[in-house]
């Protein structure tokens, strides 16, 4: 399911589409699913007028126009699988004997010399521009231009379609491309096993996401990451590390990313070349086409189009975001970069789900304040605002098109705000949001030091008593505290009967609230026997996740429904860690 905070009317929609992509037939064999491939973005945008005919094009360097530079991936040498999903493989059609077919396994390993025509032996990456927060930088890429900043280990290595819905499949961690910026374009097991999760999760909480396809490993080739020490403390990592090379595949209708738009935006502003302006209008027109064909009518003129078009995505973003605080999630590094121009959550690196409740919520050590928890509607209109700057060219000689759009862009904070409160509403089980009552529950939350899932799972079992909410407590309350608790319960609950039947509430409630959470200590374990070749635990985290609004059995209600314990408190790795993987 997909829960959509919309506008007009502001009602919660739970649509159901997993049985329109019920699979007509099931692949079983590589070559059967080559004859799945179409590649849109290859035939119908510009390569890099600079890139080999070969895809060997794994140095860093500028690349000055074009869309895409056909690359290569770096296959990784004795590839072992770990895990698919299940899940996706069922909706796509795919059969799960596939993940283990020693020619799939070859090319979702990186090895483009065992497939066959039509899918192709040569993958690409893309150039994106990084903001953050509005201000634009270069110095990131290495010649300090920002014609080199892109994908440096993340490349496309088919498109298709697949029960009438375009997908891409890109690995990560396929090695260099020219965006490489001297890194290695490996990714580690450990974020490739938290980036797997993470998808699957995501995807089960009804929240939009890339997908999880597979995930290989190395069984000879390492690379070093600094990370940290055993019971380290330390904010920042204090060892080097040897970890096992892998590739996961993720898939989403596109990777189209704010950033790509702003790239050949700056371009046009620095009249980079002479069809600068015309290579925006080309991938603007191809993100219409691959992520709102079905909702922008293409008989529509071009400009009218755009207006659709900046609607949209302010919907899908605002709605993204305030499905993101609803389950507890943190972007952790929202760049424009990193923002999905469909409108999904994109990038898993410095992520982290919030246990102990804090507003300021930060897992990534270097993401600040700007990209915590309660900051991410902010962070969600900067880039906005860069989606806005970007396209604006295109409507430079409309005036009145120009008027409408810088009215959408005008708008972004009151749609935030609006999608904000309905899923408070929500999360609350109240047909309307009222602001005092959440002002209240905020500043007993942050008190009591609450258990962001668990609290609000217990209170969609709509308790008269506070006793029935300390199980989600991490400190001891005094009287005075429980009184308040009391107090705001009376008031809640009295809104609340006035929402309907109580138990049909509760049963809403605990669809919105989910009961199984990601918890960074039960996932570090997964990784560790990961790398020891034991992939029991990412299996069962698979499972678990699968059902995260369920009640499971009591052996997994016990492991997994449960406070987060001292000793991985400010615990490096753990409650905090850098991006490196």
């Amino acid at each position: 399911m997909v829960f959509a905070f919309t506008n007009n009317p502001p009602v919660l929609a739970i649509m159901s589409y997993s049985s329109k992509l019920a699979a007509e037939s099931c692949v079983t064999s590589l070559d059967a699913f080559v004859q799945l491939a179409d590649y849109s973005l290859m035939d119908t945008l510009n390569a890099d007028p600079d890139a080999s005919d070969d895809g060997h094009d794994h140095r860093a360097r500028q690349v000055f126009s074009g869309h895409f530079v056909p690359v290569t991936p770096t296959p990784l040498p004795e590839p072992e699988y770990v895990t698919h999903s299940s899940t996706f493989f069922k909706e796509l059609g795919l059969g799960d004997e596939l993940a283990l077919d020693e020619k799939f396994r070859q090319v979702f390993s990186g090895d483009l010399s065992a497939t066959q025509a039509p899918m192709r032996q040569v993958g690409w990456a893309t150039g994106y521009a990084l903001s953050i927060y509005g201000t634009e930088y270069t110095q990131q890429c290495p010649f300090g231009t920002g014609n080199a900043y892109g994908d440096g280990r993340a490349i496309s290595v088919f498109e298709g379609i697949i029960n009438g819905q375009r997908w891409e499949m890109q690995l990560k961690g396929g090695g260099r491309t020219p965006y490489c910026r001297g890194g290695d374009g490996r990714a580690v097991l450990r974020s490739s096993v938290r980036e797997f999760l993470a998808q699957d999760y995501m995807h089960a909480l009804g929240v939009p996401t890339s997908r999880s396809l597979t995930l290989y490993v190395s069984k000879t080739e390492t690379v070093t990451r600094p990370w940290y020490s055993q019971d380290s403390h330390f904010t920042d990592p204090d060892i080097m590390v040897d970890n096992p090379a892998a590739i996961t595949t993720r898939v989403a209708p596109s990777f189209l990313r704010v950033g790509q738009l702003e790239l050949f935006a700056r371009r046009v502003r620095r009249h980079a070349h002479p069809t600068a302006l015309e290579e925006l209008r080309m991938i603007v027109a191809y993100l219409i086409a691959r992520e709102y064909k079905r909702d922008i009518n293409q008989n529509l003129a071009f400009t009218e189009q755009l207006l659709v078009l900046a609607k949209l995505f302010r919907q899908r973003l605002t709605s993204l975001v305030a499905n993101w605080l609803r389950v507890g999630y943190c972007q952790g590094n929202f760049n424009s970069d990193n923002c999905a121009a469909g409108g999904f959550t994109l990038d898993y690196g410095p992520f982290g789900f919030c246990e102990i409740f804090d507003p300021a919520f930060q897992p990534w050590t270097g993401g600040g304040q700007h990209f915590s928890f309660f900051n991410q509607p902010a962070a969600a209109e900067a880039n906005y605002h860069m989606f806005w700057k970007s396209v604006r060219p295109l409507l430079a000689e409309d005036t009145e098109a120009l008027e409408q759009f810088d009215q959408v862009r005008h708008d972004f904070a009151e749609v935030m705000q609006a999608q904000m409160q309905q899923m408070w509403a929500a999360k609350l089980g109240l047909t309307e949001f009222h602001p005092t009552l959440f002002k209240q529950l905020v500043q007993l939350m942050t008190d009591s030091e609450v258990d962001y899932t668990l609290f609000f799972r217990e209170l969609s079992h709509i308790p008269d008593d506070v006793s029935a909410l300390k199980k989600s407590f991490y400190v001891k309350t005094s009287p005075q505290l429980d009184a308040q608790w009391q107090s705001w319960l009376k008031g809640w609950r009295d809104l609340v009967s006035n929402a309907g039947n109580l138990a049909e509430v509760s049963a809403k409630m605990k669809q919105i609230n989910p009961k199984y959470t990601w918890r960074e200590w039960l996932i570090v374990p997964a990784y560790q026997q990961a790398m020891q070749g034991d992939y029991t635990l990412v299996k069962e985290l698979q499972a678990v996740f699968s059902h995260p609004y369920d009640e499971q059995s009591p052996a997994v209600e016990d492991k997994y429904y449960r406070l987060k314990p001292k000793a991985f408190f400010n615990a490096g790795g753990v409650s905090h860690y850098s991006c490196s993987s």
